[in-house]
């Protein structure tokens, strides 16, 4: 899904890339092997793109959810969003780095039921999250809980949230191409 409208700007080349947004640009390179299209969109506002990368390293790096209840909380946060360039690169990473299946990325990029209950407990509460903006009620912090969570791993889904919120939010304006590594995984185009 993209926004009816779409910024001026366009994702920076590694020519354009001047100072702050250079150097973040250069670290994507030398830690993924290459420059995200999405990075490079967030780079004409180096404060945007440094606040994605710092709240997912430490959501990555610092949180209690393994990796396949990171891709969970990604994933149904993205489709939530509509952001289709998130849904492959996550897609991507759900299968080949952090170990969700193909038939569990496939359930979560279509909003189907997950078979491991724990991972379903974490989507429906993630989707609870965002369909009440952070408000969620008793009886669905409950049942999160009842599934083997707890208040921490609510806060980091706040987290996780506002990562996604820039990167989904940013990719609906400025919309650039999915990188060819995620290729395999783009979400196909509305009939």
């Amino acid at each position: 899904m993209t926004a009816e409208f779409r910024t001026e700007t366009r994702p920076l080349s590694d020519d354009e890339a001047q100072g702050q947004a250079k150097e973040m640009m250069d670290g994507a390179r030398a830690k993924l092997g290459f420059v995200p299209n999405m990075y490079r969109g967030m780079a004409n506002n180096p404060g945007l793109l440094s606040t994605y990368l710092h709240g997912y390293q430490h959501f990555r790096e610092q949180g209690n959810f393994t990796p396949r209840e990171q891709e969970t909380v990604f994933l149904t946060v993205s489709r939530a969003n509509g952001c289709d360039y998130c849904t492959a690169a996550h897609s991507m990473l759900a299968v080949n780095a952090s170990g969700l299946s193909a038939e569990e990325t496939a359930a979560l990029r279509e909003g189907k039921r997950l078979e491991d209950e724990k991972l379903q407990a974490l989507s429906e509460f993630t989707h609870h999250m965002w369909e009440t903006r952070g408000l969620p009620t008793q009886n669905a912090a409950a049942a999160f809980k009842a599934a083997g969570y707890e208040d921490i791993h609510v806060l980091e889904i706040i987290l996780a949230m506002a990562v996604k919120t820039i990167s989904n939010y940013s990719n609906h304006v400025v919309q650039p191409e999915v990188d060819d590594a995620f290729a395999e995984h783009k979400v196909p185009a509305a009939a």
